[in-house]
């Protein structure tokens, strides 16, 4: 890519204000060319699809009309469409980064970082590296889930189940006490008070692609 070629940008973001501000901030700089701007995540992933324009770097919201971005990042995996990908998040959940770059995110930005960042990011990323605030990279892949046991994996996803203690006692043949002196670990662990709230973080996590099982 010579110096003078504009890096063509696709912008997903749900929020029509922060898509005009990216404009007028790219169309001001002559690195860079806004190619299109969407809001939902399908139009993202179908404007990925086609052959015309070619995006060397996309912009992703956390939040769009109708999945969030690690939705969408699956699905790009999926469908094994390549593209560089920024993630340009409002929220400073640091489980969102990590979920982000497990799914291939090779860019992260906060929206309250100075523009000049965001810019750095997207030529970083355009040209093959990866550029992310720092987080220890050791622990990229760690969830709540996978704090537990094994034994606490097993019990986690019976409560998913719907198993109630005495069938979970009878079934793994340990005592009912023993059952529950698994569960007040597992609680703790996850920093849940009960199984309603245990059973509702491994559904989400097993949304956001953790493989509490394995």
């Amino acid at each position: 890519m010579s110096g003078e070629t504009k890096l063509n940008v696709l912008v997903g973001e749900r929020n029509p204000l922060v898509i005009t501000a990216l404009r007028d901030m790219l169309s001001r700089d002559d690195r860079f060319q806004f190619a299109e701007g969407v809001q939902s995540g399908e139009a993202f992933i179908e404007a990925i699809t086609r052959t015309e324009p070619a995006f060397d770097v996309a912009i992703l919201g956390w939040e769009l009309f109708d999945m969030d971005a690690g939705e969408v990042l699956s699905e790009l995996q999926r469908r094994r469409l390549n593209v560089r990908v920024v993630i340009f998040s409002n929220d400073h959940d640091v489980g969102i980064l990590k979920q982000c770059v497990r799914l291939g995110a090779q860019g992260f930005c906060y929206q309250v970082d100075d523009p000049c960042i965001l810019f750095d990011t997207l030529l970083a990323v355009a040209h093959g590296r990866m550029c992310i605030p720092f987080i220890d990279v050791s622990k990229i892949n760690e969830t709540p889930l996978s704090k537990l046991t094994t034994r606490e994996r097993e019990l986690l996803a019976a409560l998913a189940d719907g198993w109630t203690n005495l069938q979970i006692a009878t079934r793994t043949g340990i005592s009912e006490n023993t059952v529950k002196y698994h569960l007040k670990n597992l609680y703790d662990k996850l920093d849940v008070r009960n199984r309603a709230m245990a059973v509702a973080l491994y559904a989400s996590e097993k949304k956001r692609g953790a493989q509490p099982n394995s």
